[in-house]
């Protein structure tokens, strides 16, 4: 064998390793999920949200909720029994309106008890898709986010407060219109998280949560935790199943020329007095 074919046999083998490491991370994702529906009983859907980077030109592309995020969801639950319960579990930063609030809306009229399980984050769209849920459950050390809307770079509640304290004349048509818009679009966004609320919460609580989430009383990326989840009177629990946290290893950030985080990949605990290890 000459010098010509090794260099051949390393190059497809290089090229296809990748191929192959993705094949084999699929696999053990079904079978995870599989073990998870068969011990829960359940549907388990998964969004995961990602900062990808393009291996070319090496710079970040954020994801998020899109029209295609709600399309598939949306199959899935159609998909799904009535009656079968669904996990969906979330990790996002949020994303389109429209996208989260027929996500939320679809799994609002399932009959079936809807779980979603936040192990690390779900802001913003990811929270009102959260809302809709029969149960929410935040990992330890999990948070949610306000769902204000946002009109372009800028929040809707800091738009009609500029209008509110500055004399009208000192304002441009443009902001004036992004104003109206963005007032339309809280009125809209109340109305939504109410609708999700209802039969969850009592009339009056609903409200309360409704004006607290999406009046800006906070910035967009404000963390709710869990304990600020409890106190706000959230239906939320710290349950996490194990099992959930495995699959999120399984949905790994891709990874850079060198790691920002490094460590042992082994647990470490505590010995115990008797032990002799």
């Amino acid at each position: 064998m000459s010098v010509f074919d090794i260099f051949w046999i390393f190059f497809i083998l290089s090229a296809i390793q990748p191929i192959l490491r993705q094949k084999i991370l699929e696999s053990m994702r079904q079978r995870l999920i599989s073990k998870i529906e068969k011990d829960r009983g359940s549907r388990v859907i998964l969004m995961v949200h990602r900062q990808e980077t393009m291996s070319l030109l090496g710079f970040p592309i954020m994801r998020y909720i899109s029209i295609h995020d709600s399309e598939e969801i949306i199959r899935a639950i159609h998909m799904t029994d009535p009656e079968i319960p669904i996990d969906l579990i979330l990790h996002t930063p949020g994303g389109l309106v429209l996208a989260s609030y027929q996500i939320a809306h679809a799994i609002k009229k399932h009959p079936g008890k809807v779980t979603v399980f936040v192990p690390h984050y779900a802001m913003s769209g990811g929270t009102l898709i959260a809302l809709a849920a029969d149960e929410i459950v935040m990992g330890e050390h999990a948070v949610l986010g306000p769902v204000d809307p946002q009109i372009g770079e800028y929040p809707a509640a800091s738009l009609l407060k500029l209008i509110k304290t500055k004399p009208l004349s000192e304002i441009d048509d443009k902001t004036l219109v992004l104003a109206d818009i963005g007032e339309k679009a809280m009125v809209q966004l109340k109305k939504q998280v109410l609708s999700l609320l209802k039969g969850r919460y009592e009339e009056k609580k609903a409200e309360e949560l409704a004006t607290i989430l999406s009046e800006g009383r906070w910035t967009h990326d404000y963390p709710i935790t869990y304990e600020e989840a409890c106190s706000l009177g959230l239906k939320v629990t710290n349950q996490m199943p194990q099992e959930v946290y495995q699959l999120m290893s399984l949905y790994k950030q891709p990874v850079r020329q060198q790691p920002t985080v490094e460590y042992l990949p082994v647990p470490r605990y505590k010995k115990s007095a008797g032990s002799k290890d």
